[in-house]
């Protein structure tokens, strides 16, 4: 009989376990790694092989981010709208401190004593050292081969132009349809300012392939990686485009960055896994 019972609460123990596993993935899509097979990915035909990994279906939302962080720096107010306003260093922060709150090993080292010594950019006033810490299942930002893989459908890719369509309509919200009313012409702030251009709730527009979405525009999102600007300053990585930019900006091939401790009204994040 007392065996019976240890085998019983052990069989509870692993069925809650699992469950509160599944609840981490719940928004997440499981990417099986490979090789590039969108052809107009920046990195098809270059022998590069990804592992598995997961990534959120939906950018952070403006809920997410209040319930780990305990505030909420967003232009446009709404819980489900995507959080927006924040720094790459505001990002890493959030991955470890959710993933604390969760259960999980944070993937970041964050030493806000040190200097970064990769990070030659004046305009960057934080510039901490930031490592990832090996074997760590903690949240992350995709890479920006992760990012791209994703957003270009994975193994299930079609090589579209845009995550999900060559419609970037059905697609992708940017400055034309993220408006009062759809815009045409030539891009302007003014323009943009005027049609009260802003976020749309995450899920908002088609999925991609592997049932993704906004992973053009809504948001720009911050990546784990740097980028060499035209004045030869490597500057953080983001992707996908937003609501107030260009069409050639929510091209899943499209390589954006900035200084990390910018902070735009239409920059936000999406979340990444190990498996």
């Amino acid at each position: 009989m007392k065996n019976i019972l240890i085998l019983f609460l052990l069989t509870i123990m692993i069925i809650i376990s699992s469950c509160s596993q599944n609840k981490k993935t719940d928004n997440f899509v499981l990417v099986k790694g490979g090789d590039f097979i969108n052809t107009k990915s920046n990195y098809y035909g270059k022998d590069i092989k990804l592992s598995d990994f997961y990534i959120s279906k939906y950018e952070v939302s403006q809920k997410e981010w209040t319930e780990v962080m305990g505030n909420n720096p967003s232009k446009f107010k709404g819980e489900n709208l995507p959080i927006e306003t924040i720094t790459w260093y505001d990002c890493v922060e959030y991955c470890n401190k959710r993933s604390l709150k969760e259960g999980l090993k944070p993937y970041y080292n964050i030493d806000k004593t040190k200097t970064d010594p990769d990070n030659d950019d004046s305009r960057d006033d934080i510039k901490w050292a930031i490592t990832i810490i090996e074997g760590a299942n903690g949240y992350r930002l995709p890479t920006v081969m992760e990012w791209e893989y994703a957003s270009g459908g994975g193994r299930m890719s079609k090589s579209y132009t845009y995550s999900g369509s060559n419609d970037i309509d059905k697609v992708a919200l940017y400055w034309v349809n993220s408006g009062d009313k759809i815009l045409t012409g030539v891009w302007s702030w003014g323009a943009v300012q005027q049609n009260n251009c802003k976020t749309k709730p995450i899920g908002s527009k088609a999925p991609n392939e592997l049932g993704i979405f906004n992973m053009s525009g809504n948001v720009r999102e911050w990546c784990w990686g740097w980028k060499v600007n035209e004045e030869g300053i490597k500057e953080r990585c983001w992707r996908g485009g937003g609501w107030a930019g260009g069409d050639f900006c929510c091209e899943s091939t499209y390589q954006g960055s900035y200084v990390g401790n910018s902070k735009g009204e239409d920059e936000g994040l999406r979340l990444c896994r190990s498996k």
